[in-house]
Formats: C-alpha cells, sequence, structure tokens
C-alpha cells in the first residue's frame, strides 16, 4: 500500500524544485526583459566609470534596453560593492570591479563582504600596466640602475603613489621585496598630486598610471624606467618591462571586472558575458582603451573567477608582511 502512493509523494516534494527551475529557465530566455544596471563604485570621470559607460553603450545597442551607469563612491569602494552584493541575483544589477575588490578585504580590519564567494565573476574587463617613472634627477635610467642605487642608499629614495593601500602603493611594496631593497613610501590623496611632487622632484619616483604619467616622461619632465607588467604594454612598445630589465618575475597589472551578486542564474550569467564580451571586442572600443592606456582583456566567467582568487591571495600576502592597514 505504501508503494503505491510513493511516487505522489516524490512528485509533492519535487514540486518546489520543479517550479524553481522553470521559473530560472523562463527568467535566462527573457533576460533581458528591463534595463541593466552597472553599479561603479568610484565618482564619474575615471578609468572604471568611463569603462563601464563604454561598455555599457555598447550593450544597451545590442540588447535593446537601457543600460544605467549608478555611480556609488565611498568606503573605499565597500559602498557601492556593498549594493551589488545586496541585490536581487537576477542579472540586472551588476558592477564594475577594480583591483581594491580583491585588495580591501585585508587592507581593512572589516569589510562587510566576501569578495569571492559573495560575487559571480562575469568577464575580466580590462588590464593596465603600472609605469615606473623618475625625476631626472635620480641617477638612473633603468631597473637595474635603480636596484643598485637604492641597495647602495637604503631608504633615501622614495616613492610616490596615489594612497595606501591603493595598486600602485602595493606594486611599490611588492618591488621593494622582490628587489631586496628599501624606499621609502610617501602616499597622496590621489594620483594628480602625486605626479606633481614626482615633477617637482619632492618624491624621486613613482609607480603611476600610463595617463598620469607617460605624457610627462616624453616630454621629458619625467623619466620612464619600466612597465609593471610582464609584456611590453602596445601603447608604448619603447619602454622595457622590469621583468625584462633587472628583476625577473615581477608582473604587477591593474586590472576592472564585472561581477554580478552571487546566485545569479547561470545561463544569464552566460548572456550577460556574451553581451560584455562582444562590447569588449569591437574594434572601436578597443581603441578607446589603448587611448587611456589599458588593453580589453574579455575572458570566460570561470577565468575571471581564478584570477579572482589569485588576487585576493596575492595583495593579502603583501599586505599583511608589510604590515599596511587602512584604519
Amino acid at each position: 500500500m505504501g508503494a503505491l502512493f510513493a511516487p505522489r509523494i516524490t512528485l509533492i516534494a519535487l514540486t518546489p524544485l520543479l517550479s524553481l527551475l522553470i521559473s530560472l529557465t523562463v527568467q535566462a530566455q527573457t533576460f533581458p526583459a528591463k534595463p541593466v544596471r552597472i553599479i561603479v563604485p568610484f565618482p564619474p570621470g575615471g578609468g572604471t566609470d568611463i569603462t563601464a559607460r563604454l561598455v555599457g553603450q555598447r550593450m544597451a545597442e545590442a540588447i535593446k534596453q537601457p543600460v544605467i551607469i549608478d555611480n556609488r563612491p565611498g568606503g573605499g569602494t565597500q559602498l557601492g560593492t556593498e549594493l551589488t552584493m545586496r541585490a536581487a541575483a537576477d542579472g540586472y544589477t551588476v558592477m564594475i570591479a577594480s583591483a581594491s575588490h580583491a585588495i580591501n578585504p585585508t587592507l581593512y580590519k572589516k569589510v562587510n563582504y566576501d569578495p569571492i564567494k559573495d560575487f559571480a565573476p562575469i568577464t575580466l574587463a580590462i588590464a593596465f600596466p603600472f609605469a615606473i617613472v623618475a625625476h631626472p634627477s635620480l641617477p638612473v635610467r633603468n631597473v637595474r640602475e635603480l636596484i643598485e642605487h637604492a641597495k647602495a642608499n637604503p631608504g633615501r629614495i622614495s616613492y610616490a603613489s596615489s594612497g595606501t593601500g591603493a595598486t600602485n602603493h602595493l606594486a611599490g611594496e611588492l618591488f621593494k621585496r622582490t628587489a631586496g631593497i628599501d624606499l621609502l613610501h610617501v602616499p597622496y590623496k590621489g594620483g594628480g598630486p602625486a605626479v606633481n611632487d614626482t615633477i617637482g622632484g619632492q618624491v624621486n619616483m613613482m609607480f603611476g598610471t600610463v595617463l598620469e604619467t607617460m605624457p610627462h616622461a616624453r616630454s621629458g619632465r619625467l623619466r620612464a624606467l619600466a612597465m609593471t607588467s610582464a609584456k611590453r604594454a602596445a601603447f608604448a612598445p619603447d619602454v622595457p618591462t622590469a621583468a625584462e630589465d633587472g628583476l625577473p618575475g615581477y608582473d604587477v597589472t591593474g586590472w576592472y571586472a564585472f561581477l554580478a551578486p552571487s546566485g545569479v542564474a547561470p545561463a544569464v550569467l552566460a548572456s550577460l558575458n556574451r553581451e560584455m564580451v562582444a562590447a569588449l571586442e569591437t574594434p572601436a572600443l578597443r581603441q578607446k582603451l589603448l587611448a587611456m592606456g589599458a588593453e580589453p582583456w574579455p575572458t570566460t566567467p570561470s577565468r575571471a573567477q581564478e584570477f579572482i582568487v589569485a588576487e585576493v591571495a596575492r595583495w593579502r600576502k603583501v599586505i599583511l608582511d608589510a604590515r599596511i592597514s587602512a584604519d
């Protein structure tokens, strides 16, 4: 008698699961049915904002839905990141993240999100190196000479960054540790003031973005020593990398990525990935990014996930070893 009712009980038990699967399938088939919002955890006008707008414009043309750019700066990107984490996992709210996404959980004593568990990477967006530049009065012309000079003058060579815990600060810390030298870090509130004081000779050198530094290197106000990436930059092929010029293994690349809240249906995530990758591969968009000193870096969601996991572990070690804190 009991056996006769077993299939009915099983069907009843499976009904909620079947309803969920049907709902997710319908959602994936109709996505996107309304505007998509991209949260930018920075003020308007910066690299993340420009990249989000470029990709968003191309997406909107393809999906026939508005793509809204929502700038939510604050808390060292934590405000916009938390807002994304708490959004509905339906694919209609995503964010553009920078390397600070991997850095903040170690840099700050308390962060209300897990950079891995609470987000579903859609794709990496762009990659860009930092330029190592020096004031012309510093008697070095390349990385090899810089290391030799620093070893002969421990703690006497200063380098500027856009702030404590910024990627270019950590690039300097990793440079120090890889080369076995001691440099004096001088943090500024933004890249602009750091560049100005490097040009003025108040600090000896800096790790800065290409847009901030290379125009001054071209004019002779600064001297370009190297790029921090493993390969030479397409937009500055004449500048060697630190790795090929005296510091093997050194590789620091700035990056942006598009992330969704965790729990987004795989089909919706695949749809977002397809549209964003198509936008990043547009020749006109590529040229605009190259003009910013960046290169498109479209990937699969799984590749983006692997990269971010590795970045979290990498910068955690650098921060803890150097005892850096933003609190």
